[in-house]
């Protein structure tokens, strides 16, 4: 008789990982200081989000969509009645007329745009330029098309873009240069110099322009948001990304949009239709409804400038040094005058004492450079809750 014995899987071997399509990347220091802040119960003046809700309207008008059964899948390119209201929007504010049909994409948000726009444009070994300090997704999205990033550092002082630099920087290998006004992390705006300068720049050139325009309703002091879309040299040539989650307060719903010419349009929507396929459908109608009062995004740079100018104020006669700020929600400062031992921090060692010791967050600007960088200098978020503001205030004025 055989005796009951255990059963036992056979021993294996744990399979090697495969290799990463981004070895150099870890987690991003948005969600480390975010981490760090909510270890130590800081005021976290770190990541790009509001604490603060969105006109209940919106969300009233998003719980008609689904209340009217808009819970299905909507068309690939988005709803038509949204890309109508985008299309308006646009040529009301810049003059340049999109075909809702054609040329108008509704994104997962601004960053599965950006990506998308690499992936449609380039090619294994393409260049693309990125001016410095940028957005971390940027270097992220153009490895993972297999493409090049050529970085281009702005002038250190004003953030300004170096035209010339830029043009050393362009190569026959270049696809691409990828822009951003207003400017995260620095709140500088493009002119209609700088624009007219891009646009003899790349005249004659291949050269396509990724367009970064997350925070258009944010350009403060009376000065117009100048989009490439207003521009008649640089419309033809560009992808211009901009995000409902930033003018609306709704960073987590992840709705964008893309409008490009329909040449360029058709290669996005290629990628589009089998990275993401389409987006969510009520939150496409509810936004519809409401894009038809202008008044909510008009308003807006009033609204944020008031809390730039409550922060700086806060901020005014402390060691801090407030760089200029003339669009986005966000501010930075140069703590180079602080006491000797904390000015000589790196920023992003200065960063984490600033969360453990004095209660506030905020992100080293090295963050935004490939290569790093040597400068004294953080990025604050002001868009808080007066409330939230004032205590973090009160914590860097003891500073």
């Amino acid at each position: 008789m055989l005796e009951d014995r255990p059963v036992t899987a056979p021993a294996t071997a744990a399979l090697p990982a495969p290799p990463s399509r981004l070895p150099g990347v870890g987690t991003t220091i948005f969600s480390v200081m975010s981490a760090l802040a909510q270890q130590h119960e800081a005021v976290n003046l770190g990541q790009g989000f509001p604490d603060f809700g969105c006109d209940p309207a919106l969300v009233e008008a998003v719980h008609e969509a689904m209340r009217a059964g808009h819970n299905q899948y909507p068309p690939m390119p988005g709803v038509p009645a949204l890309r109508q209201a985008i299309a308006a929007k646009i040529a009301a504010l810049h003059g340049h007329h999109y075909d809702a049909d054609r040329e108008i994409t509704v994104t997962a948000g601004a960053t599965q745009a950006l990506l998308t726009a690499l992936l449609a444009i380039t090619q294994p070994g393409d260049e693309v330029v990125v001016l410095e300090p940028a957005y971390d997704s940027y270097a992220a999205s153009i490895a993972l098309a297999g493409a090049v990033m050529k970085p281009v550092p702005l002038d250190a002082q004003s953030f300004r873009p170096d035209f010339e630099r830029l043009r050393a920087a362009l190569s026959p290998r270049t696809r691409a240069l990828m822009i951003n006004s207003p400017h995260n992390p620095s709140g500088t705006t493009w002119c209609r110099e700088d624009l007219d300068r891009l646009a003899e720049l790349l005249d004659g050139s291949p050269i396509l322009v990724i367009s970064d325009e997350v925070y258009e309703h944010m350009v403060f002091d009376g000065q117009p948001h100048l989009s490439v879309a207003g521009h008649p040299a640089l419309a033809p040539r560009s992808l211009v990304v901009s995000s409902f989650g930033k003018t609306f307060h709704v960073t987590g719903w992840k709705v964008g949009y893309v409008a490009a010419p329909a040449a360029l349009s058709a290669e996005f929507r290629k990628v589009h239709q089998y990275n993401v396929f389409t987006v969510n459908t009520p939150m496409q109608h509810g936004l519809a409804a409401y894009l038809q009062d202008a008044r909510p995004y008009l308003d807006l740079p009033a609204f944020y400038q008031r809390k730039r100018d409550r922060f700086r104020a806060g901020l005014a006669d402390s060691p801090l040094r407030l760089l200029p700020c003339q669009g986005s929600y966000f501010q930075c400062v140069d703590y180079g005058a602080l006491a000797p031992a904390l000015a000589r921090l790196d920023d992003l060692a200065f960063c984490r004492w600033l969360t453990q010791e004095r209660g506030v967050a905020a992100i080293p600007l090295s963050a935004f450079y490939s290569g790093g960088s040597d400068a004294r200098v953080v990025r604050f978020c002001f868009a808080k809750q007066d409330e939230t503001l004032d205590r973090a205030l009160a914590l860097l004025q003891r500073l």
